[in-house]
C-alpha cells in the first residue's frame, strides 16, 4: 500500500543551489510528509526536493511517505484525524473543502500575507481559499484553452477571437467552408462540461461558478439559462463534431489533425498527441477562451495539485518552512521542468522549458488571469452533482430543446446533494 523513505543527505547536498530560499540557520526537529505521488517521475520529482530541502537542513529529520494515489483518497481522511504527518499532498478548491470545514487542514493564511507569496502565487489564491482564509499552497498547474489549426484560421482569413461575438462569427466563417468549428468528444462526460465551466465564467465570473459549485445557486436560476442560451448558439451553429457522444476525446482529435475541425477546447496535455499525429507547432496554436459579458474578470480553468499542513500536525513551523521551499521561484522552475513534471510554476518569477504552449499557459495564468483559476467541473462540483450535471450537458449538446427538462433535473438533484 505505501512505502517508507528516510531521506538522506548524502548525494543531494549538490543540488543545494537549486533551492529559492536561503536560510540562515537550518531547521532542525521532525518533519513527516506525506505524498500521493506514487507514479514513478512525479514520486522521483518529489523526493529530489525534498532531498534539496534536507540539503539546506541537516539537522531535520525527515520521513517521506509515498502512498499509493487510489489508496491515499480512501485513506487521508483517516491518517488526518490520527497520527497526521506534518505535510500532506491534495487538491485545491471543492477537493480540500471536506477537510478544512472538518477542521483537519491547518489555516496558512499567514504565508498569503508574505510578499513573496501573495505578489507570485496571486493567480492561485482563490483555488486556495475558503471563507476568507487559504489552507494551503499549490505546487503544480496545467492550462485549458483552445487549441487551433493556425494555418486553417490564416486560409480562411480569421484570426484569435477578442470576444465572444467574434468566437461566433469566426465559426461561421469555419462552417461556411466545409468544416466544424470544434471538435469533442464528450462520451467521457467531463469533456462538455469543460465548456460550461468557461461559458458560465466567462459570463458571470468565478466567483458565480464557484457559488454554483457550493450548491448556493439554483440550476434554474435565469443566470445558468443565460450561460446555457450563450452555448447554444454554437450547439445551432452547428459548431461542434457530429455524434460527439460516441467518441470519447482521443477519438476526437483526428478531426483537428485531419482538418474537418479547427480547433478544440482542451487542457495541455492534448498538445503531445496532436504532435505525435503530425501537426507542426507552425500549424497548431493557442488562445486564451474570450471574453463574453464585458467587465468580467477572465478566469481559467487550471486543475493544481496542493501541499496542506494538517490541523493535527505536529510540527507546524518546519512544515510552513517546507511549504515557503516548495513554491519558491527556483523550486518551481525546477519540479515542474520537461524531465520532472513538465507542467506549470504556480510562482509567476519561475522559469517555464522552452515549448511554445508551456509558455503561451504560463504567460496567461500568471498575467492574464485576473478572475481567479478554477479547477474543473469534476473537481470543483461534489462527485453527485457533478455525474449528473455532466449527463445533463452531453443531453443537452445533443438534443438542447430538453433544456428545461435537464435544469429541473439537475435542480431536485442539487436539492439532494447540498
Amino acid at each position: 500500500m505505501f512505502q517508507r523513505s528516510k531521506t538522506l543527505l548524502a548525494a543531494l547536498t549538490t543540488a543545494t543551489a537549486l533551492s529559492g530560499a536561503a536560510y540562515a540557520e537550518g531547521l532542525s526537529g521532525d518533519l513527516k510528509i506525506f505524498l500521493d505521488t506514487s507514479n514513478p517521475a512525479p514520486r522521483a520529482t518529489m523526493e529530489a526536493m525534498i532531498g534539496r530541502f534536507q540539503a539546506e537542513n541537516p539537522d531535520l529529520n525527515i520521513e517521506t511517505t509515498v502512498i499509493d494515489r487510489e489508496a491515499y483518497k480512501t485513506q487521508i481522511r483517516n491518517f488526518l484525524t490520527a497520527n497526521a504527518p506534518d505535510v500532506a499532498t491534495w487538491y485545491a478548491a471543492n477537493r480540500m473543502t471536506p477537510y478544512v470545514n472538518a477542521g483537519l487542514f491547518e489555516d496558512v493564511s499567514d504565508l498569503w500575507m508574505e510578499p513573496e507569496i501573495a505578489e507570485n502565487l496571486a493567480s492561485t489564491k482563490g483555488a486556495m481559499t475558503i471563507d476568507g482564509k487559504q489552507w494551503g499552497v499549490p505546487y503544480t498547474y496545467y492550462q485549458w484553452g483552445i487549441y487551433y489549426r493556425k494555418d486553417i484560421y490564416e486560409e480562411l482569413g480569421i484570426s484569435e477571437p477578442a470576444n465572444f461575438d467574434e468566437m461566433v462569427s469566426n465559426c461561421e466563417v469555419v462552417i461556411a467552408s466545409g468544416r466544424k468549428c470544434y471538435t469533442i468528444g464528450t462520451k467521457w462526460l467531463w469533456t462538455a462540461s469543460g465548456w460550461f465551466d468557461y461559458l458560465n465564467m466567462r459570463t458571470h465570473g468565478f466567483d458565480f461558478h464557484m457559488q454554483m459549485a457550493r450548491g448556493e445557486i439554483a440550476w434554474t436560476d435565469d443566470r445558468v439559462r443565460e450561460t446555457f442560451a450563450n452555448w447554444q448558439r454554437l450547439v445551432d451553429l452547428g459548431a461542434f463534431v457530429d455524434d460527439h457522444q460516441n467518441k470519447d476525446w482521443q477519438q476526437s482529435l483526428p478531426f483537428i489533425v485531419s482538418g474537418d475541425a479547427t480547433a478544440i477546447l482542451k487542457g495541455n496535455f492534448a498538445v503531445a498527441p496532436l504532435r505525435e499525429a503530425g501537426l507542426t507547432d507552425d500549424q497548431l496554436d493557442f488562445h486564451q477562451f474570450p471574453s463574453i459579458t464585458p467587465g468580467v474578470a477572465l478566469a481559467e480553468d487550471a486543475p493544481t495539485d496542493t501541499f496542506h499542513i494538517p490541523a493535527n500536525a505536529e510540527n507546524k513551523e518546519n512544515a510552513r518552512e517546507f511549504l515557503r521551499f516548495v513554491v519558491s521561484a527556483n523550486e518551481q522552475t525546477e519540479i515542474n521542468n520537461g524531465a520532472n513534471l513538465g507542467q506549470l510554476p504556480v510562482n509567476a518569477q519561475s522559469g517555464v522549458d522552452d515549448d511554445k504552449f508551456l509558455n503561451q499557459g504560463f504567460e496567461m495564468l500568471s498575467t492574464n488571469s485576473p478572475g481567479g483559476v478554477a479547477q474543473f467541473f469534476d473537481r470543483d462540483f461534489p462527485a453527485e452533482m457533478a455525474k449528473a450535471a455532466m449527463e445533463g450537458m452531453q443531453e443537452f449538446m445533443v438534443f438542447p430543446d430538453n433544456l428545461d427538462d435537464i435544469l429541473e433535473r439537475l435542480e431536485d438533484v442539487r436539492a439532494d446533494v447540498y
